[in-house]
């Protein structure tokens, strides 16, 4: 008894196209244009056809189990991870942490779909983006740092709360230097340019918001005469900054330090879940965690400058990676 073969439609318009070239009803130029194949292909397809019959015309894949598709095994491993080692982590953070600590190479759409045929919805909700142009970056690293503080519950309640105090170049995404500190005060932001001009150079710029630790309030500004002698009140950071060289920009809105703002908005997204993940419980457990992360967010986000400015901010070199 002959098997039963199934054509898609595709293929039965090929098996009546055929049937006519055999019976004389139309010439192989012309089912090969109504196919919309080669004369060759017609010819080998007519030579199948003629060997096996309709069955020839059936797909060779018809049936058979995609080569990519993931094993019984991978599948209860990946969510078993997902449940609980890696509870928590948005999808892409998880499909990098599959492939990096596990050793699993799945691609980010083949994790979400199983994720969501399980029934586990990535915890990170994606804002519609809004239509606005950024500000282009700068050309060379170094030239600008954008600097803040973000006061979080980063320990999710198995510890107390604290400040993230960091900085973000401008041209390269990269971050320099962060920690985390009870307080945001005048005291952690020095300790964090000493930190950046011992391990880089000295940065031209500093970006930061209209704090008091940057900027003397305006009930504190110096008088017409102390201006016109050219005295100058600067709070004892703004006072740093003027003895190093280094520009101090204060921003007028916090959508003005975009890059820091959403740097902030992944660290409390990826931060948060590596930090969950190591169970820091503490601020020296958690700076232990921050410390080991920057070289990974940085090898995944940093971007490349248009020029590289390479240690010691001293002279400006063209990358063999830049145009």
């Amino acid at each position: 008894m002959k098997e039963k073969v199934t054509l898609n439609p595709k293929e039965q318009n090929r098996l009546m196209v055929l049937n006519r070239v055999e019976t004389g009803k139309i010439t192989g130029y012309q089912a090969a244009e109504l196919m919309k194949v080669s004369l060759r292909h017609l010819k080998r397809l007519l030579a199948v056809y003629r060997k096996d019959g309709a069955a020839a015309l059936a797909h060779g894949n018809r049936g058979r189990k995609p080569p990519n598709t993931l094993g019984k095994e991978i599948k209860k491993q990946v969510l078993e991870l997902a449940q609980k080692k890696y509870v928590g982590f948005n999808t892409q953070h998880f499909t990098e942490c599959l492939t990096e600590r596990e050793r699993i190479k799945i691609s980010r759409s083949s994790v979400r779909s199983l994720l969501l045929s399980a029934g586990i919805n990535s915890p990170r909700k994606r804002r519609a983006p809004k239509h606005r142009s950024r500000r282009e970056r700068y050309s060379q690293e170094g030239m600008l740092l954008q600097i803040d503080g973000s006061p979080h519950d980063w320990l999710e309640g198995r510890g107390p709360s604290f400040t993230l105090i960091g900085a973000i170049d401008d041209a390269t995404g990269k971050v320099p230097y962060a920690f985390f500190q009870k307080q945001e005060d005048s005291a952690g932001y020095f300790l964090l340019l000493r930190e950046i001009v011992e391990r880089n150079g000295i940065p031209l710029a500093l970006y930061h918001d209209q704090h008091t630790i940057f900027d003397v309030p305006k009930n504190e500004l110096e008088s017409i005469e102390e201006q016109l002698e050219g005295r100058k009140k600067f709070t004892q950071f703004g006072r740093l900054l003027n003895e190093l060289g280094i520009t101090s920009i204060s921003a007028n809105s916090p959508q003005a330090k975009g890059r820091v703002e959403r740097l902030w908005e992944t660290f409390q997204d990826r931060l948060i879940s590596e930090l969950r993940l190591a169970g820091a419980r503490n601020m020296e457990e958690a700076n232990k965690v921050l410390a080991d992360y920057l070289p990974i967010f940085n090898r995944e986000f940093q971007v490349v400058p248009k020029v590289r400015w390479y240690p010691k901010f001293g002279q400006v070199v063209k990358d063999e990676f830049c145009p």
